[in-house]
């Protein structure tokens, strides 16, 4: 499993230099719906990937946010969980806060995960029961007890939160989740429905550093579901998840009714 992690960061690291090389030049860019921006290089990443990918692990289902999604996935153990690009709003605005994200998912769970951020000069890499690195420094989550004054990353709180600390947020929800991983965040939530790729990997970096990490709701997430969505994610120091779970709810149930 190492070396195939090892293979997969080499991937992602071929892909993260397409994108960066391409990054601050000219490429057509759209919107796949409203508030939801796409770009051609977006769509070259996802086709590296698919291609190299799919040559390490011939029989790995698909899922990624470039490529029609296909039921086939369903029935297989292991499956590519990929965003080419998350955090595609900082690239065409050529800010740093993107990465290349890659998880690979087993029976429901991922057991690799790689976020390539070359603008930031990170690799971060997670394995299962293993641990978690960023440019091969082992991670560890911060071991903050309380949650007024958790640090989140943030342009913006509401009034309610006015007891959180904001701290330089990346558009990247896979970075900010990152973020905690590596002890430079206590909390990140998101409260709406949102995609597998987004999360797979980062998800797996924060777990095998020590956070607490949950939908929304405080259960556990899974992968591979027949949507490809979770009700949100809840990333956290051990000590404060259960306190910003009681926060959240009321939000929760509103967002969801």
């Amino acid at each position: 499993m190492r070396e195939l992690a090892a293979q997969i960061a080499r991937v992602a690291g071929q892909a993260a230099q397409h994108a960066m090389l391409r990054w601050r030049s000219d490429f057509a860019r759209w919107e796949k719906a409203p508030g939801n921006p796409v770009c051609a290089v977006d769509l070259e990443v996802d086709a590296l990937l698919r291609e190299r990918l799919q040559r390490l692990v011939p029989d790995a289902g698909w899922l990624s946010e470039e490529t029609v999604d296909n039921a086939d996935r369903l029935s297989a153990d292991r499956i590519w969980v990929v965003d080419p690009i998350d955090g595609t709003r900082d690239y065409l605005r050529g800010r740093p806060g993107w990465a290349v994200s890659i998880a690979l998912v087993e029976r429901g769970q991922p057991i690799i995960g790689v976020l390539d951020a070359p603008a930031r000069g990170e690799v971060w890499t997670a394995l299962a029961g293993v641990g978690a690195w960023r440019n091969g420094k082992p991670l560890r989550a911060a071991e903050r007890a309380d949650l007024p004054g958790a640090r989140v990353p943030a342009d913006q709180l509401p009034k309610v939160d006015r007891d959180l600390v904001m701290v330089p947020k990346p558009n990247s929800i896979a970075l900010r989740i990152a973020m905690v991983a590596a002890g430079e965040a206590d909390l990140v939530a998101t409260l709406r429905w949102g995609h597998e790729w987004d999360i797979a990997a980062a998800v797996l970096l924060a777990r095998e550093a020590g956070a607490a990490v949950t939908d929304a709701l405080g259960q556990t997430l899974a992968f591979n579901t027949p949507s490809g969505e979770a009700y949100g994610v809840l990333a956290t120091t051990q000590g404060i998840h259960a306190a910003a779970v009681a926060r959240l709810a009321d939000r929760v149930e509103l967002g969801r009714g």
